[in-house]
């Protein structure tokens, strides 16, 4: 073989191994390696031990909000509430539950119960009043004796959430979810509140089904970094609703509207 057959072979040999040549027909499909995503870690299941509730109980000793057509206190119905609240929730496995009492004048308290629910890292805040209405609305009557005001033209609980809370659509959806509960037990929403006659205290309606008002200037709801609602539990001005408030029965409903509210809350963050 001469030295050019040599360097022809040595050329052809180069070309076959840089440029193998490929069956049609058997090819092997040509696989991309790509680099795994990361999987998005898992929403931490809430627990109910340690899922952390503030109870507020609206009003202090000092300044006590509203008077019932009874000559008795709000902050005495608001605590009595609440209290029963705070014990069905941690008998149902609440054990983070709080009940939260504050003193002192009526402004001071407000940025105390902010600040004792911001410094618990409250996942979720409840605020429990008893209703009034404005002092326009009112009638005289005697009670046992003693001069005293009541209005029956009103009655029913309402429920209100801050669109300045950080955690708005958290608290409304947990407003709407109590706000359920108590309409399956049979319990009807205050409805006044959207009328000209109620002036300053007028507010808009964010759910009508379930009686959701929208209240942006409530200290507690708005400057809370959780979920925050306030519960107007039911008249005590009118003097029919104020016995119903009083009993037993009553109490029972709405303690199982909150705990069942509470609960479902929970299981779906």
């Amino acid at each position: 073989m001469s030295s050019r057959d040599i360097v022809a072979a040595i050329v052809a040999l180069l070309v076959a191994l840089t440029f193998p040549p490929t069956d049609h027909g058997d090819a092997a499909p040509v696989r991309k390696f790509t680099r795994a995503r990361p999987k998005a870690p898992a929403p931490e299941k809430c627990e109910p031990r340690r899922f952390r509730i503030i109870l507020d109980v609206g009003h202090t000793p000092e300044s006590f909000g509203a008077t019932s057509a009874r000559n008795d206190t709000e902050f005495g119905f608001n605590l009595h509430l609440t209290k029963l609240v705070g014990e069905r929730l941690k008998s149902e496995g609440f054990a983070a539950t709080r009940v939260l009492v504050t003193e002192g004048k009526a402004r001071s308290s407000l940025f105390k119960r902010v600040a004792a629910a911001n410094h618990a890292h409250a996942d979720l805040v409840l605020s429990i009043h008893h209703d009034s209405v404005p002092d326009k609305l009112l009638e005289e009557w005697e009670f046992e004796g003693a001069r005293s005001w009541f209005s029956d033209r009103f009655s029913g609980h309402s429920l209100f959430v801050s669109e300045r809370n950080p955690r708005f659509g958290a608290s409304l959806a947990f407003a709407r979810l109590l706000g359920k509960e108590l309409k399956n037990r049979g319990l009807r929403y205050a409805s006044q509140y959207t009328l000209p006659v109620m002036g300053r205290y007028r507010r808009q309606l964010l759910d009508k089904d379930v009686g959701v008002y929208r209240y942006d200037a409530l200290v507690v709801l708005a400057q809370t970094r959780s979920a925050a609602v306030l519960l107007e539990a039911g008249s005590i001005i009118n003097r029919d609703e104020e016995m119903a408030m009083n009993s037993p029965e009553r109490q029972e409903l709405i303690v199982a509207a909150v705990t069942a509210a509470v609960g479902e809350f929970c299981e779906r963050r």
